[in-house]
C-alpha cells in the first residue's frame, strides 16, 4: 500500500495533471454532433470538471502519502500556466495578422472598432440594469459575471484592483460561474451560425481569401536569421509585449495587460518583419503550433480554478445572468455587423470573437473557416474591446 501511495503521489504532479486534462479534453472536443464539436474548448470542459472534483476533494490519502488536487500553491501554478498560454496564443495571433493588419486598415476597420465599443457597452448596460432590478445581485457578483461572460481576464484583474477581502472573492466567483457558458456559448455560436445561414463554407473561404489578399512588399536587403524555427522573434515579441502591457496610464490606472501588450507588439513585429538586420519572420507552421499550444494551456490554467469556484458559489439565477450577458452582446453585435456594417460572415464572426474577447472562439472560427486570415478581424476588434472592458468593470463598481 505504501508503494501504491508513492506511485499515486508521484503521478499527480502538475505536469501529469496538465497533460491528462489536455488528453481527455481533446477526446471530448473531437466528438461531433451533427458536425458541431467543442474542438479545443473540450479541454476547458475537462479542466472545469477537474476543478469541481478538486473543490469536493482537495486532497486524499493513499497509504502514507497525501495527494493534493488543489491548494493555494497549486492555484498559483495554474495561474502561471494560464498566463503563459495567453501570451503564446495572443502573440501568435498578432504575428499572423500583423503583415496584413495595417496594410488593410480602411473604412471596414472603423466597423470593427465600433463593434468592439457596442458589444462591451451592451454588456455593461445590461449588467447595470440587472443590479438595479435585482436587490439580491451585488455589484461585485454582477461585474464578475460580466467579465466571465466576456471571458475577460484583464477586466477581472482591473476590477479586483478596486476590491479587497470578501468582495474580491465574490467578484472572482462570479467570473468562474459565467466563464463556462462565456467560452462554450461563443465557440458554438461561430460554428452554428454559418450552418443556420446555410453558408457554403468552401465558396465563402475562397472569396474571403481572395478579398483579403495583400501584397506584402519584399525586404530589399539580406537579413540575418538567428535560428531556423522562428523562436527568437516569437520570444522577443512576448518579452516586449509584457513590458508594453505593464505600462499604466496615470489617473485611470489603465494598462493593456499582458494579453493586450503582446497582441499589439505581435501586430507591429509582424508588420515590419525585421529588427535592423535581424529577420523576424516566423513560419505559419510555427505560429499555428504556438497558437494551439497557447490556447490549450490557457484553457487548463483558467478552467481548473474556475471549476473550484463554480460549485461553492453557483446559483441558477447567477448562471442565467451570465448566459444572458454572453448572448445579448454577441447577438446584437452579430446583427449590427451583418445588416448595418455589411460585413462578410467570416469578418462578422471574427469581429464578434474579438469584441467578446474570446480566445477559444477564435480558435474554433479558424477551424470552421479553414483560414487563419479571420484573425485579422479579431485583432482589429480585440484592443478596443479590451480597453472598453477594463473601463466598464471599474465604472460599474463605482456606479453600482
Amino acid at each position: 500500500m505504501a508503494y501504491i501511495g508513492e506511485v499515486v503521489s508521484s503521478a499527480f504532479s502538475m505536469i501529469f495533471v496538465v497533460f491528462l486534462i489536455a488528453t481527455l479534453g481533446y477526446l471530448v472536443g473531437g466528438v461531433k454532433v451533427k458536425g458541431i464539436s467543442l474542438g479545443t474548448a473540450g479541454v476547458l470542459l475537462v479542466a472545469l470538471l477537474y476543478g469541481i472534483l478538486a473543490s469536493k476533494c482537495p486532497s486524499f490519502t493513499v497509504g502514507e502519502k497525501t495527494v493534493t488536487l488543489f491548494s493555494d500553491g497549486i492555484k498559483s501554478q495554474f495561474s502561471l500556466i494560464s498566463n503563459i498560454g495567453t501570451s503564446l496564443f495572443v502573440t501568435a495571433v498578432g504575428l499572423i495578422a500583423g503583415p496584413k493588419f495595417f496594410r488593410t486598415f480602411n473604412k471596414k476597420s472603423l466597423s470593427y472598432i465600433l463593434l468592439g465599443v457596442i458589444i462591451i457597452t451592451v454588456g455593461g448596460a445590461a449588467t447595470f440594469l440587472a443590479v438595479r432590478l435585482d436587490p439580491h445581485l451585488t455589484k461585485e457578483m454582477a461585474v464578475g459575471l460580466l467579465t466571465g461572460a466576456l471571458t475577460s481576464t484583464p477586466g477581472l484583474s482591473s476590477a479586483k484592483e478596486m476590491l479587497t477581502g470578501e468582495a474580491a472573492d465574490t467578484l472572482t466567483a462570479g467570473y468562474g460561474i459565467a466563464y463556462l457558458f462565456g467560452v462554450l456559448g461563443v465557440v458554438l455560436f461561430v460554428q452554428i451560425v454559418p450552418r443556420l445561414m446555410k453558408v457554403d463554407l468552401e465558396e465563402e473561404r475562397k472569396s474571403y481569401v481572395a478579398a483579403n489578399r495583400v501584397e506584402i512588399p519584399e525586404i530589399g536587403r539580406k537579413l540575418h536569421t538567428l535560428e531556423p524555427f522562428g523562436f527568437f522573434p516569437f520570444f522577443f515579441t512576448v518579452a516586449v509585449g509584457c513590458i508594453l502591457g505593464a505600462f499604466k496610464i496615470p489617473g485611470i490606472n489603465f494598462s493593456l495587460g499582458m494579453s493586450g501588450g503582446t497582441l499589439v507588439t505581435g501586430l507591429i513585429v509582424g508588420h515590419f518583419s525585421h529588427i535592423g538586420p535581424i529577420d523576424c519572420r516566423v513560419s505559419r507552421q510555427t505560429l499555428d503550433f504556438f497558437r494551439e499550444l497557447g490556447l490549450v494551456l490557457f484553457l487548463i490554467g483558467a478552467g481548473v480554478p474556475g471549476g473550484v469556484n463554480f460549485i461553492s458559489n453557483v446559483k441558477l439565477s447567477y448562471f442565467l445572468y451570465g448566459a444572458a450577458l454572453t448572448l445579448l452582446p454577441m447577438v446584437i453585435g452579430f446583427l449590427l455587423a451583418k445588416y448595418l456594417f455589411k460585413l462578410s460572415i467570416f469578418n462578422n464572426l471574427g469581429s464578434i470573437t474579438g469584441g467578446m474577447t474570446s480566445t477559444p472562439a477564435l480558435g474554433a472560427l479558424i477551424s470552421t473557416a479553414g483560414t487563419g486570415d479571420v484573425a485579422s478581424a479579431y485583432a482589429a476588434t480585440y484592443p478596443i474591446a479590451l480597453v472598453m472592458m477594463v473601463l466598464a468593470s471599474k465604472i460599474l463598481l463605482i456606479l453600482g
